[in-house]
């Protein structure tokens, strides 16, 4: 189970709802920032996750709406969290100008109280490797070079078939655990018993994944094959779609037809314009592709491998009916 915690969601300016891009991913006792707009230190107070273990980021690209953030949250961390070190990653862009906040704005002529170690997103590359998932970069097309989105995905498992077991006269305690290992175990009747008999098909984990901002779809749909949640930007809508083209964007239109074509299950919008109501964007996403939700700051959901994500806390929807899109912002 992945945690998607939405700390800014508009696009290039924040609106007096929407404050610039950033999302959190929690994976158990991993946590992990995607992006780090102005602000983002306050609404990870405001989110009630916290500052702790919050020490992974990932940079999608260079534009300053999601990285100035950066300057004042690594101020923090260094100053007044308990972190031992904090690990950043982006496309070589994006580093270095990341590095040129830190180094000639924030730490001036001093050290930083904390290890900062940075390192150049490569595309398919395992980025990350946790207990259970793990996370890797894809390449995206837009204004510039080397930007990436983040797939987080949990390792395929083969589930344990505990009546089969049963039969064959396995007992339980560690012998189970040495053939979900993938060891063969010997029953106390002498039986010699095979992970292949008591260990069912492999079930694919849970996958998010994370565009931040693109010009286009057609490049990406491996990466977001099957997800369960594509977490993609909806900058313009249909009638502007020419705009989006020429400034690098796509439109709500474009994002629902990439979660159709590619067997998306659910599809959560960001980096939404201020030109826009919300019920407009619900309105044009929703014809498309249904099973869509246009994120707000500081919604938390929880996200499985073929469920319905589960709303830990949602912002007040109030002007929005979910189903039959009234108003909006």
């Amino acid at each position: 189970m992945f945690e998607l915690v939405f700390l800014g969601t508009s696009a290039s300016a924040p609106s007096i709802y929407r404050g610039l891009p950033a999302l959190a991913v929690l994976a158990g006792e991993q946590r992990f920032l995607v992006d780090c707009g102005e602000g983002t230190q306050r609404q990870i107070l405001r989110s009630g996750i916290g500052f702790k273990r919050l020490n992974r980021i990932f940079l999608t690209h260079a534009h300053l709406d999601h990285i100035l953030g950066l300057g004042g949250l690594l101020s923090t961390f260094g100053r007044w969290e308990a972190l031992d070190e904090i690990h950043i990653w982006g496309g070589l862009p994006a580093i270095e100008r990341v590095q040129s906040l830190v180094y000639q704005v924030v730490f001036r002529r001093e050290t930083p109280p904390v290890p900062i170690y940075f390192y150049r997103t490569m595309p398919d590359e395992t980025l990350f490797q946790g207990r259970k998932f793990s996370v890797r970069a894809f390449p995206v097309s837009h204004r510039g070079r080397e930007c990436y989105g983040y797939i987080f995905e949990e390792d395929a498992r083969r589930p344990f078939l505990a009546e089969k077991a049963e039969a064959l006269g396995v007992p339980s305690g560690p012998e189970r655990r040495q053939l979900v290992a993938g060891d063969s175990i010997v029953t106390p009747a002498g039986r010699v018993v095979l992970p292949e008999e008591v260990l069912g098909d492999v079930v694919r984990g849970a996958k998010v994944v994370v565009t931040g901002d693109i010009a286009r779809t057609e490049d990406i749909h491996d990466a977001a094959r099957d997800a369960d949640v594509l977490v993609i930007e909806a900058t313009y809508l249909d009638r502007h779609a020419d705009v989006a083209g020429e400034v690098g964007h796509i439109t709500a239109r474009q994002a629902a037809e990439l979660a159709r074509d590619c067997g998306v299950k659910y599809l959560f919008l960001t980096h939404v314009s201020r030109r826009y109501r919300e019920f407009e964007v619900i309105r044009e996403v929703r014809k498309y592709f249904p099973h869509s939700y246009v994120a707000r700051d500081l919604d938390h959901f929880a996200i499985f491998r073929d469920k319905l994500p589960q709303k830990i806390k949602a912002q007040d929807r109030q002007h929005v009916d979910e189903d039959l899109p009234e108003g909006g912002e």
